[in-house]
């Protein structure tokens, strides 16, 4: 059955550098040009700085030009021109090394003898002038390739630009490239994850960690009223509001370059200008708020394309099974946390109270029935008596030199009425707002989960993936925190009526604890590497994605040792 190719009249134009991306690895020109997807990495910047470069030295005969051919069904700005012996040559500047033939001659690799083609067909089909060959100069080696546009040549990029039309119109994204080395070069490996692909269809693979370990960026948490955001050149401002026990009326100013923040978490009644959230916007920081009591309260959503990937979130979790299976998933990953953050209470001990005991071996139990539910309602039953059964046994691995205000004896929501609860609620905010904001750099929609129902301030995707997290970023620090003697029941809490919540030094030291847990690394039990906690959720949240992908499995495996 012949196939149909779009015809050029009703088709947008390709661009010469997806056709690059194209002859690198399908699944990366996918990735940029079907569902909007870049990244910007050293190799980047160091490309843009070299463009520059030349710039600075280009003389006359040396000119750069946009041009597009609707008849051709192509567009691109091409590095440089130059005229020689009455013919004009297109030229092209890559900071690396040219690929080298078994006689160690100098060649073009293929993606680049592509792009460079494409060039000079396109000069033909605007100008309506013959181009005989196109150029690339290698820099890292100072060689410079000169590539021949003859027939065969004109005919590649003619069926080069039907590939990427008819990529363009499918609905599934392209496998990952046979070729490993691609991938350890490739800026978009941190979003193709092509190692996890590999891992999830063969568990002897040993992948290499391609993702970065971490995010050196800060997150900028303003806790005082009044404190605003603005922007001053490519720096955030921060004006906190002038202290009357300072006796001066001048406002202190603090200024932090946009590349060394990730996102701004704007808690009480800070505020941010319109100019400060167009910048954030435009440089990828996140922006958040948190009441003063602790709820989080939503994100700043910019996220732009990446309507692909939505459809096929919604396709997946509209089918019931999808729903049922990740949700099982789910509920393990957080009962077995629980249960080895219990069994950790037991070592060490002269004598294990007998409650602590009967928990570990009830929630054994119940964890096995887990995989074979049913339905959700069924699984929400299975993960009701797992947390009763956790928060009962949890005052347990309270130690006894500790401060009576600081014990508990259960799970209460909001408002909390005890200390603990206080750290716990708002802790579960921060990570609330953490795990929003991992979706949203993914480009997931938070409103369509697959366990969780819709609730108010809390979208159901979001709540989902909360569930991963709860104990290791969460309970674990509070409890350690707890039996450190970190906190002042005093000074780091206010006590009104029947309600416990923290007080201005309680969020500051929360915000604290909470920030250094996130640096902290955690070997990945699927995959063998180690990344940090902030890294670890942006990757959780990419290998969700994977699951209605056909790369799935290694979801929902981040359990607490």
């Amino acid at each position: 059955m012949e196939t149909l190719k779009p015809t050029p009249a009703i088709q947008d134009t390709v661009r010469v550098s997806a056709l690059h991306a194209l002859a690198y690895c399908p699944r990366l020109f996918y990735l940029e040009e079907v569902e909007e997807l870049y990244t910007q990495d050293a190799a980047v910047f160091a490309g843009r700085r070299l463009h520059v470069e030349l710039e600075k030295q280009e003389d006359e005969e040396w000119e750069e030009l946009f041009l597009e051919s609707v008849e051709l069904g192509l567009r691109g700005r091409v590095d440089a021109l130059r005229t020689r012996d009455g013919q004009t040559i297109p030229y092209e500047h890559k900071r690396g090394r040219c690929h080298r033939d078994d006689n160690n001659h100098p060649q073009a690799w293929e993606s680049d003898r592509l792009q460079i083609l494409a060039y000079a067909y396109l000069l033909e089909s605007v100008l309506g002038i013959t181009v005989q060959e196109g150029r690339i100069r290698y820099h890292a080696d100072n060689v410079l390739v000169h590539v021949s546009l003859n027939d065969a040549g004109r005919a590649a990029v003619r069926e080069a630009i039907d590939q990427a039309r008819l990529l363009r119109q499918s609905s599934h994204r392209p496998p990952v490239t046979e070729n490993e080395r691609l991938c350890a070069r490739c800026s978009l490996a941190p979003v193709c994850l092509p190692e996890e692909a590999r891992l999830a269809h063969d568990r002897d693979w040993q992948p290499v960690r391609l993702f970065p370990e971490d995010d050196d960026r800060q997150v900028l948490h303003i806790l005082e009223p009044g404190t605003a955001i603005g922007r001053a050149g490519e720096q955030l401002k921060i004006t906190r509001r002038a202290s009357q026990a300072s006796g001066t009326k001048t406002p202190p100013v603090e200024k932090v370059p946009a590349r060394q923040v990730g996102h701004v978490v704007l808690h009480s009644f800070s505020q941010i200008s319109t100019q400060a959230l167009h910048f954030c916007a435009d440089q990828e920081i996140g922006v958040h708020l948190v009441s003063g009591g602790g709820r989080y309260i939503g994100s700043f959503d910019t996220r732009q394309g990446s309507i692909q990937r939505r459809i096929r979130q919604y396709t997946a979790l509209s089918n019931s099974e999808t729903c049922l299976n990740l949700a099982r998933k789910l509920v393990t990953c957080r009962g077995q946390g629980q249960r080895k953050l219990l069994m950790r209470g037991q070592r060490g001990r002269a004598e294990v109270p007998e409650a602590l005991t009967n928990a570990i071996g009830q929630m054994k139990a119940v964890l096995k029935q887990v995989p074979v539910a049913e339905s959700l309602s069924s699984l929400l039953g299975l993960e009701g008596n797992l947390a009763a059964l956790y928060f009962r046994a949890l005052p347990h691995l309270i130690s006894e030199g500790v401060d009576p205000a600081l014990r508990f004896d259960g799970r209460n929501r909001r408002p909390p009425k005890d200390r603990f609860n206080a750290l716990l609620g708002f802790g579960y905010a921060l990570l609330l707002k953490d795990i929003m904001n991992a979706i949203l750099v993914v480009g997931l929609e938070p409103a369509l989960g697959f366990y969780h129902q819709p609730r108010t301030q809390a979208p159901p995707l979001a709540l989902d993936l909360m569930e991963i997290f709860r104990v290791p970023l969460v309970d674990l620090p509070v409890l350690a925190s707890i039996n450190r003697k970190q906190w002042n029941v005093s000074e780091d809490f206010e006590v009104r009526g029947s309600q416990v919540w923290l007080s201005d030094s309680g969020r500051r030291k929360f915000v604290s604890l909470y920030e250094r847990r996130k640096e902290e690394t955690w070997k990945h039990p699927v995959t063998g590497y180690s990344l940090t906690y902030r890294r670890l959720i942006e990757l959780e949240v990419r290998l969700l994605e994977k699951e209605w992908m056909g790369e799935g499995g290694l979801f929902a495996q981040l359990i607490l040792r």
